[in-house]
């Protein structure tokens, strides 16, 4: 702990000093050249209508200050586009208005589909960012493409990592666009309901990003050096309105849902026929101010959800599949941004999920209801506070169990963040110590994240502690991260600890009783001519100790566990398509029998307490994402273990531009380790396809075939939005053994959900 502190004081002492530097003359120098004061939109209120028909006509677009003069961000971050983009703004009482004029070389447009919520790359469309706090921290994303298809998210954690996207946030909002030629327009209509914003602001920090897939050009209206990520929040101009912003009003909204199920198991031999179930529930949304949401959620049902893409696990812990649930996603990283995304104390995947006594295989806990209260209390602190209950199952042995988080976020510096997280797992109405679960699971702990004015250093150092029945030593984990970044290189150094007593029941902490260490770096070339737009050598060193609190007889306190090295090079190229190859060196003591295949007797398996050491060498290429057949490619071959692997796994995508994909990933991997081990073909093979009919009707199949895990997954669901953010859903899951094709269990769902605003 007192390390923990000394480290605390140390990044705070840095970023205030870095703070200090970067407010001195020239602080705001890009490494490519000296950033000119940023510009600004000036938006004037309106009283007339403003038409939404993709047109940017009327006369209320050009009373103000419109944003103009756009950078390249790729291929080159120091030149004017090409194809220039010009954003009009306009309000109301009840409205942001935006319209936007995209002019390119002609009328070639793509778009992956008529699919809300498309990915940014591989298609045309603008991006419209919106930092309302002014805090270079959150911001609101809202983008439509030239076929007028929409896609909203939330940026957190200033946008620096692509995991700060979330793209599963939905709200209601308008859009509509028209292709003119070599030009397009779009309008979009934001309610001021649908944003958080501080009362009386007079300006708000706004970019927009788009991609033209005709000149092969990603550009940005504020200048973004291109080792940056386009939506990193430090590099935005400013939105000043004519006068204060109101309140939007009273802003409440119900969403019902009523749904319908037949489900069978057909392992169960007393179930002879399936069993059926009505369910009706639903959400709420209460802006208890113009900053701050409460959401309240009574039996959600969360069918519609897509299902997880299945994968191959060559590893000894368990694999993260990410939050889809809508509830759980509005500020979600105020809530599961803690911590490493190994070493996370809390992770909303846990509430609803429970672990049978019986048999301690995971299992759906049904939720009973739940609250959460999330947003801004002023211009520097946020709040979090989630409350959720789930129901009681007896036939697989489990009591009711509440679950409460608090989640504190001050800012300091430029945007910079202390935070403070509070998890409380409780059992309700149960046996005080039971053998079969614990009667409570606590975690609490503070971060601190860095983030430099001048965007050079990043990082966050972080402790947690443990609150639990059983007496356990070390019920705590700690963590550092140091990154600094320039235009040429960037070096990172990071450290992890996890004692064996750190039992974070409602984390993600698949590994316990270790420390983690070592540096990585990278150097970036930027070739004037050629194919190659960027590429660089890197390397990575991660070396892990075993504590030793937890009893074994292989190795004495702080004995090496694993070790790897990298040397990777990267490519990126003037067509957009990337690569890499990556020479890997592992070094892994086993201090548990394992089977890396999953697929030999129980009496074969590597044994407790035997060390191996392997070098592979890996490639990975993704083709250019604009053509109508793209593809990605990831080859492996080399030693693992005491044997040797040969891999291959990517995916091939076809797309009929506007009604859809056919998609097949596919993951190969020949396995040969030495007697008594059998030789394994490890396949999992992923046929997706997507359908649009229009912008209101989607069918989605995915197939998959796992035979690691000796399952055949099938999945369809028909997605009909029949108003904003409205929808009728009918979704279809089957499982099957391969062999023979019987059926394990199968469900067949309807459901209706619709937004009302009171």
């Amino acid at each position: 702990m007192k390390q923990l502190t000394l480290t605390l004081l140390y990044l705070l002492f840095i970023s205030w000093n870095l703070q200090a530097q970067s407010s001195s003359p020239g602080s705001n120098e890009l490494d490519h050249g000296s950033r000119e004061k940023a510009p600004f939109v000036h938006l004037k209120r309106t009283a007339d209508v403003i038409k939404l028909d993709g047109l940017v006509n009327e006369a209320a677009w050009f009373k103000g200050v419109p944003a103009k003069q756009f950078w390249e961000y790729f291929p080159y971050d120091s030149l004017h586009a090409q194809s220039q983009t010009e954003i009009y703004m306009t309000y109301d009482d009840n409205y942001l208005y935006v319209g936007v004029k995209c002019f390119s070389i002609g009328d070639n447009y793509v778009t992956p589909s008529l699919r809300r919520d498309y990915g940014f790359s591989g298609s045309d469309n603008v991006s419209l960012l919106f930092d309302t706090y002014n805090d270079k921290t959150n911001a609101f994303l809202f983008g439509l493409n030239p076929f007028g298809v929409r896609r909203e998210a939330l940026i957190s954690g200033g946008g620096k990592q692509r995991q700060d996207y979330s793209g599963s946030w939905d709200n209601k909002w308008y859009g509509e666009a028209k292709i003119l030629g070599n030009h397009w327009e779009a309008e979009f209509a934001i309610p001021f309901k649908t944003l958080r914003f501080k009362e009386g602001s007079t300006n708000w920090r706004f970019n927009c990003y788009r991609n033209d897939t005709q000149t092969n050009e990603m550009t940005t209206w504020i200048n973004i050096p291109k080792n940056q990520i386009i939506m990193d929040l430090s590099y935005m101009g400013d939105m000043v309105w004519e006068e204060p912003l109101k309140k939007p009003g009273k802003n409440i909204s119900i969403i019902p849902f009523m749904s319908s199920a037949s489900v069978r198991d057909f392992q169960n031999e007393n179930e002879h026929s399936p069993n059926y179930d009505f369910q009706l529930g639903g959400d709420a949304k209460i802006a208890v101010t113009s900053g701050l949401n409460l959401d309240l959620t009574v039996n959600p049902d969360f069918s519609q959800v897509e299902v997880d893409q299945q994968v191959t696990n060559l590893s000894r812990f368990e694999i993260f599949f990410p939050e889809r649930r809508q509830f759980f996603l509005e500020n979600a990283d105020l809530f599961g941004g803690f911590g490493q995304r190994r070493v996370n104390p809390f992770f909303s995947r846990r509430i609803g999920v429970a672990v049978d006594t019986s048999t301690g295989q995971n299992i759906q806990n049904t939720i009973l209801g739940g609250a959460r209260l999330s947003g801004k209390i002023n211009d520097n602190l946020r709040i979090g506070l989630m409350n959720m209950q789930t129901a009681k199952d007896g036939s697989a042995g489990l009591p009711s169990f509440n679950y409460s988080v608090l989640a504190l976020q001050q800012k300091v510096f430029d945007h910079s963040a202390l935070s403070f997280l509070f998890v409380n797992k409780q059992a309700v109405n149960s046996e005080e110590n039971s053998d079969l679960f614990n009667s409570y699971n606590r975690v609490a702990g503070l971060e601190y994240r860095l983030a430099s004015a001048d965007n050079r250093w990043t990082g966050k150092t972080f402790v947690y502690r443990a609150f639990t029945t059983e007496n356990k030593n070390q019920k705590f984990s700690q963590g550092l991260e140091l990154q600094y970044t320039r235009r040429k290189y960037r070096f990172e150094w990071r450290h992890t600890y996890v004692g064996n007593g750190f039992d974070a029941e409602v984390g993600f902490v698949p590994r316990k009783d270790f420390v983690q260490m070592g540096p990585e770096g990278q150097l970036f070339f930027y070739p004037k001519k050629g194919k190659i737009n960027r590429h660089g050598p890197g390397f990575r060193y991660r070396l892990t100790l075993k504590v030793g609190e937890e009893d074994n007889e292989f190795r004495s306190n702080f004995g090496r566990s694993d070790q790897f090295f990298q040397l990777f090079w990267d490519f990126r190229f003037q067509d957009n398509a990337r690569a890499r190859i990556t020479l890997q060196n592992n070094y892994i003591f086993l201090f548990n029998d394992f089977d890396p295949t999953r697929k030999q007797a129980d009496s074969v398996f590597l044994a407790a307490g035997t060390d191996y050491h392997y070098t592979s060498l890996n490639g990975f290429y993704s083709s250019d994402r604009r053509k109508k057949f793209f593809f990605n490619i990831n080859p492996n071959v080399g030693q693992f273990f005491n044997g040797y692997r040969l891999g291959m796994q990517g995916s091939f995508t076809y797309r009929y531009q506007p009604f859809g994909s056919i998609a097949v990933s596919y993951n190969y991997n020949y396995i040969k380790l030495d007697d008594p081990f059998k030789s394994a073909s490890i396949i999992l093979v992923g046929p997706r396809m997507d359908l649009t009919f229009s912008k209101k009707l989607f069918l989605t199949t995915f197939i998959q075939y796992n035979n690691q895990i000796d399952n055949i997954n099938i999945n369809t669901r028909l997605q009909w939005r029949f108003k904003p953010v409205s929808d009728f859903f009918i979704v279809y899951t089957d499982n099957y053994f391969p062999d023979g094709l019987k059926a394990k269990n199968r469900a067949i769902v309807a459901k209706v959900t619709y937004w009302l605003n009171l």
